[in-house]
This record gives C-alpha cells, sequence and structure tokens, in this order.
C-alpha cells in the first residue's frame, strides 16, 4: 500500500478500500505523505468522487485523528446545528440560546468567515471581552450549568481536517461533495451530539449555488450522520439574497439582539424557527413544528431566549451591559449611504458580490492571518420585490479602512438588480430532507 497506488486509483474512478482511507490519512498527519500527493488526492477524488462507504470511512479517519467529547455524563439529549454559510447568516447565534432556553442542550464548535461568508465565531467575539477558545473541561462545565456553549475547534478536535482543509482552500477542491461531507460531519461527530439540523444554503450567495447539488449535499450529511447514529435533519434555504438586513460582525449581532426580543427580520426568524423547530422535536421537546415554532414564539417573546443569550456572555467572558444596551457600540468612522441611480422594483442581489464588498470594508478575511473589524459592514434598506424611487436610500457602508468607499459604493449599487417587475420571490425555505 502507497500513496502513488491509492492516488492512482482514485484518480482512475475505483473505490477505495476503507484501509487504504485510514493509511492515507494516517501517513500524512505523520508526515511521510507531502502536501503535493494530498493535493493530488484531493483532486482526484474532486473529480471522481466517493461512494457512501468511501465518505464514511474517511470521516471516520478524520474523527480518529484527534480527542473526541464525551457529553453522556450531561443530562439531556444534546442537539447541534449547521449552516454551510451564506451572506448576513446570523441564524445560530440567534438559535443556540433559544434552542437551549427550551431545554435542549447545545454543544456547538463554529467557524470563522471564509471568502464572502461571515463567520460565527467573529461575531460573537465582536462582542467584547466574549472568549470563543477555551479548555474542553470548561465546554463540558457549561453545558452542564446554562445548556449550551459556542465555542471555536481546538487544536485537538479533528486535525486531519484542519490540515487537509488548508490546502483544499489553495487548491480549487473546496466544492467537493465528499470532502466537504467528511469536514462537517467529523466536526460534529467529535463534539458528542446525539443530534444534527443542518441549514444547507443553495442560491448566488451559496457555496452550492445550484439547488440540485445542495440537495446532493445534505443527503450525503445525512447518510453519514445516519451511519455513525445521529438523527440528522437538513433544510434547503434560499441564499439568494443576504439573510436579514445587516451584514457585519457587530451589525449582524444587534439584529440577532432584534430577533431575540422577538422584533428581527421575518426572512432571519422565519430561518430560525424552521430549524429550532426541529431541535425540539429530536430533543423530545415537541411532537410536532406546530407545536415546537409556539413554544419558540413564546420563549422569544417573553424574555426566555434573550436572558438565555445574556447567560451565555458572561459565562463567556463577554460584556452584558453591552448586549443590554447596544446602542452604546461604537460606530465605524466612515458610514456612507448608497443611492439607486433609478425607480424602478428590487429583482435580484448578486450576494456574493455584497459578501465580497463587506470584506473589502473590513467584515472579513482576505488571508487566514487578517484582522476582522467588529464595526464594519453594510446595512441594506432593501429586500427582493421592493420598490425603489430614484436616488432613494439603498444600503449604508461603513468602514474604518482606508479604501475607496466610492469604488465599493458602486459596486454594492453594480450588485442589486433594478427592474420593472418582478414574476416571483425567490422561496425561502425550499425543502426539508430527512
Amino acid at each position: 500500500m502507497t500513496a502513488y497506488e491509492i492516488i492512482s486509483e482514485k484518480r482512475n474512478g475505483q473505490s477505495l478500500s476503507r484501509e487504504e482511507i485510514h493509511y492515507f490519512i494516517n501517513e500524512f498527519l505523520k508526515g511521510n505523505i507531502e502536501d503535493y500527493q494530498m493535493t493530488a488526492f484531493l483532486m482526484a477524488t474532486y473529480f471522481s468522487g466517493m461512494n457512501e462507504d468511501e465518505i464514511f470511512a474517511l470521516t471516520e479517519s478524520y474523527i480518529e485523528s484527534g480527542q473526541t467529547i464525551d457529553l453522556s455524563d450531561i443530562s439531556g439529549i444534546k442537539v447541534d446545528k449547521h449552516s454551510t454559510g451564506g451572506v448576513g447568516d446570523k441564524v445560530s447565534i440567534v438559535l443556540a440560546p433559544l434552542a437551549a432556553s427550551l431545554g435542549v442542550v447545545v454543544p456547538m464548535i463554529s467557524g470563522r468567515g471564509l471568502g464572502h461568508t461571515g463567520g460565527t465565531l467573529d461575531k460573537l467575539e465582536s462582542i467584547t471581552g466574549f472568549q470563543v477558545f477555551g479548555e474542553l473541561k470548561n465546554f463540558k462545565q457549561q453545558l452542564a450549568d446554562i445548556g449550551v456553549a459556542m465555542l471555536g475547534q481546538t487544536d485537538n478536535i479533528v486535525p486531519a481536517d484542519r490540515r487537509i482543509y488548508a490546502l483544499r482552500d489553495v487548491t480549487a477542491t473546496i466544492e467537493s461533495i465528499p470532502l466537504i461531507t467528511a469536514s462537517i460531519m467529523s466536526k460534529k461527530i467529535a463534539e458528542g451530539i446525539d443530534g444534527l439540523v443542518l441549514d444547507v444554503k443553495y442560491g448566488n450567495g451559496a457555496f452550492m449555488p445550484d439547488p440540485e447539488k445542495a440537495e446532493k449535499l445534505a443527503k450525503n450529511l445525512i447518510g453519514v450522520g445516519n451511519a455513525f447514529g445521529k438523527k440528522v435533519v437538513a433544510y434547503l434555504t434560499s441564499m439568494q439574497q443576504p439573510l436579514g438586513f445587516k451584514i457585519g460582525n457587530w451589525l449582524e449581532i444587534e439584529e440577532c439582539l432584534d430577533t431575540l426580543h422577538g422584533n428581527g427580520p421575518q426572512d432571519l426568524l422565519e430561518v430560525t424557527l424552521a430549524l429550532t423547530s426541529e431541535m425540539l422535536i429530536i430533543a423530545g421537546k415537541a411532537k410536532n413544528n406546530a407545536e415546537a415554532r409556539s413554544l419558540c414564539l413564546e420563549a422569544l417573546h417573553d424574555g426566555r431566549a434573550f436572558n438565555k443569550f445574556l447567560e451565555m456572555v458572561e459565562y463567556q467572558g463577554g460584556d452584558v451591559n453591552l448586549v443590554k444596551s447596544p446602542e452604546k457600540y461604537p460606530k465605524a468612522g466612515h458610514i456612507e449611504v448608497v443611492k439607486s441611480p433609478t425607480a424602478g422594483i428590487i429583482t435580484a442581489f448578486n450576494t456574493r458580490e455584497i459578501g465580497l464588498v463587506g470584506v473589502e470594508l473590513g467584515a472579513g478575511r482576505k488571508k487566514a492571518e487578517d484582522e476582522v473589524d467588529p464595526q464594519a459592514g453594510i446595512i441594506l434598506f432593501k429586500k427582493i420585490g421592493d420598490k425603489a424611487d430614484e436616488q432613494e436610500e439603498l444600503a449604508e457602508i461603513r468602514s474604518n479602512n482606508e479604501v475607496s468607499l466610492d469604488k465599493m459604493k458602486n459596486r454594492l449599487v453594480a450588485a442589486i438588480e433594478i427592474g420593472n417587475k418582478i414574476d416571483t420571490l425567490p422561496e425561502l425555505i425550499f425543502k426539508k430532507i430527512e
């Protein structure tokens, strides 16, 4: 068994055995297989794909590369949620405390922004003092004490994925469904969950623009989760336009706080309710979606969800007073309004481009080592189907960067399509897959 033989087999479209996959991953981690050989393997997988057994074996080898978390001594069903990423996708920050306020144990290990998409950790870190990294024993204690923890991946959890992901990111193999599946599911299974709810995005702001490919990814994720004995449900949701109105780290926290008070944007609320309801059903806290949705709305309106968020912020070192009075948060040094060049109806967004404008303003990263500006971002004033008069305000951009704000304004205007009519609005929740 050699690296050359395994790469050759996968390049030629052959199925690899469990032993071959484990050998390849283990030898790579030991330094006996070079980065260029792993790159060749990733590219061969990208073009040839993997069957269910291969994807399971790859996920298994990722999990076994590091530490797993045993949460069996914490009472309750542990359910997490994962999104494949989008622009303005801040659902986790509302969903986690909401589910926990209703008795679900939510161990959530999240990530940073990637490309045009934002990251949950970056958003949480915009809360002054909020700590997203810590010891696993503290993670478990927090779950036992308040039922929710939102942390970053430690060095000891699925180290194979971290090393391999870095190569995928620079070799154009990010979009491989087998590689995405192993990456997502290995981390989720390693964190000790009983169930998982997936938000698989499609549309021009998603990594999987095509709904058919997004559905294929969802089914692969569910299949692997079921094979490991986990209950997994997926929703396909639209990323044809940003979720909510605010894009950028603190700006999105503001919108989450509005939602936790029961006053958030309707699209953000609907996706949050759908996913949280499934978490309640998996955890045995509700019999059906109607009952679960009713429980969620009660917890939002009576303050339980917001109070649970405050508990989490305090537990993880964040400034609770700032969360209670978000208007005190300092604004970016440069704020410009973007106006409509013509009258008409908003017919489409280039959502990916809007996300990239946010990155240029400082709300995201071009390189892993880049600093993120918590004050930077975009506030939209319109959604698809809304009317706009000539010179009416479409959006606001915020930045502390020395970027050309005029150039950013022009890019943002070009990303908003204005026409005379629109036949159908994009469907927010496309499909549920079990």
